[in-house]
């Protein structure tokens, strides 16, 4: 996995547990989970081509 890939989704996760708690101090519960919903989603984004390199890889090693 590419280290720069790391760092990136780290970041994200620094961000959206800042967001998170700035609004859950302001009493806005229901924004804060959208916040977190959409950060996960930014980062399954990010990842879904590496899980597909892992599968092609996978296969390959196999046969399949």
């Amino acid at each position: 996995m590419d280290v720069d890939l790391i760092f990136k989704i780290a970041a994200i996760g620094i961000i959206v547990a800042v967001l998170n708690q700035l609004l859950i101090r302001s009493g806005r519960e229901e924004q804060a989970m959208m916040t977190t919903l959409a950060g996960l989603i930014v980062v399954l984004m990010m990842i879904i081509n590496e899980i597909d390199a892992l599968f092609q890889a996978i296969k390959s090693i196999f046969g399949l």
